[in-house]
């Protein structure tokens, strides 16, 4: 990407990636997939900002962040981007909102659009593991229930930002 992601997307540079093994389970097809649907998203909302607070409700946005993504990939969803209309907990997702908009030393804070506030808990096994055992969360299940639960449970304790408890979560 030579150090200009954005002019990568928006130049269609990306179509000349094989299929090479990134990460794990990540593929260069992948990335494809991701940058089609970015520069969709670009075209249309001049940021990803915009199409994440044009709701309320961080979950609507994510819904349409999926829908969207497809979209720009000929109504073809992929399996790298969380459902959470299927009840995923969509930890990636979330966790990227958490580093977009909180403004602490591990997030950058870039989004200004979006309150802390209206974010979610990005949920793992660890942080769901240690919820359980200090009484925060009841739920079995591991999913968007879960997820709602925990982040209730939080505002409870912190109203304009209940998602700065996840590396006290992640690491008691």
């Amino acid at each position: 990407m030579e150090n200009s992601p954005a002019a990568f997307i928006m130049s269609g540079s990306y179509k000349k990636l094989k299929n090479r093994n990134i990460h794990r389970t990540f593929f260069e097809n992948d990335l494809k997939y991701y940058c089609r649907g970015f520069r969709y998203c670009y075209a249309k909302y001049g940021s990803l900002e915009k199409l994440f607070a044009s709701f309320d409700d961080i979950w609507e946005g994510i819904s349409l962040f999926r829908r969207e993504m497809a979209a720009g990939n000929g109504g073809r969803y992929s399996a790298q981007i969380a459902n959470q209309d299927a009840n995923s907990a969509c930890k990636r997702i979330n966790l990227a909102l958490r580093w977009l908009v909180r403004k602490e030393p591990v997030d950058t804070g870039l989004w200004k659009s979006i309150k802390p506030s209206a974010l979610y808990i990005p949920l793992d096994v660890h942080v769901a593991r240690n919820a359980r055992r200090i009484g925060l969360l009841q739920r079995k299940t591991n999913d968007k229930k879960a997820v709602i639960e925990l982040t209730g449970k939080l505002r409870e304790l912190c109203p304009e930002d209940p998602v700065k408890y996840d590396f006290a979560l992640f690491s008691i």
